[in-house]
């Protein structure tokens, strides 16, 4: 325990910035992820191995969703692994910082495992409208074209975030970080990953769990093209 401890307080004061975070990122998963990277820690894992964690909990949970007819059981399942795997996912860059940096290699396992957890999920739930079309109410053919709009924007957000924060220069030296905004990390809520695994849970509900993930497919939609504006415009102002 007392390693644990001594990586727990070491892990307080090596937390990346809060902004452009939402609620949950910030005060469940990353704190939850601190535990797990100090648990880890303890047990000598290394960030990689975090990773490939995180990949093991959130693949059982998607092949779940597509070998398996909804039910309540399952919704609570696939929410407790997903919720797990995304903390784990933060544990391994925690993990890292604690051991004294990453490696260029695990950055970019990290990021492979993300995106294929991404398409993956959103690939299962089109395998599950098309296969449990009467338990989902999913019987007509545009229901499968959800899922496939809702990974469209989801891929496309992962990457053009990403791809923009290495484009953007970095802050002068010395200069202050910017105090995170409490505001913007409340409007960040429905296009959280975290908060997105909640509606699972309603998976018993069959055609509620339909129209739940529609709903936030098209909210993905919208804050898609609210970033792609914003990305575009602040990259503009970039010379290269």
């Amino acid at each position: 325990m007392g390693r644990v401890g001594t990586a727990l307080r070491e892990l307080r004061g090596a937390q990346k910035s809060a902004k452009g975070v939402s609620l949950y990122s910030r005060f469940v998963n990353r704190p939850a992820g601190r535990y797990l990277a100090a648990g880890s820690y303890a047990l000598g894992l290394t960030p990689n191995q975090v990773t490939l964690i995180s990949a093991a909990f959130s693949f059982a949970a998607v092949a779940a969703v597509a070998l398996t007819g909804p039910s309540w059981a399952l919704g609570l399942a696939v929410w407790a692994a997903l919720a797990v795997g995304f903390a784990f996912d933060s544990a391994d860059g925690q993990l890292a910082r604690l051991r004294g940096g990453g490696s260029a290699a695990g950055e970019w396992l990290d990021h492979v495992v993300d995106a294929a957890k991404l398409t993956a999920l959103h690939s299962c739930v089109l395998i599950a409208f098309y296969r449990f079309p009467e338990e989902y109410g999913t019987t007509a053919d545009g229901w499968l074209l959800v899922p496939l709009g809702f990974q469209f924007a989801a891929v496309v957000t992962f990457f053009g975030g990403l791809l923009t924060e290495k484009l953007k220069p970095g802050p002068a030296p010395g200069s202050p970080a910017a105090a995170p905004s409490t505001l913007r990390a409340v409007a960040l809520l429905p296009v959280d990953y975290g908060v997105f695994c909640l509606v699972f849970l309603l998976l018993g509900g069959g055609r509620l769990f339909a129209w739940a993930y529609a709903g936030l497919g098209v909210v993905a939609a919208l804050f898609l093209l609210a970033f792609l504006a914003k990305w575009f415009r602040e990259l503009s102002a970039v010379r290269r």
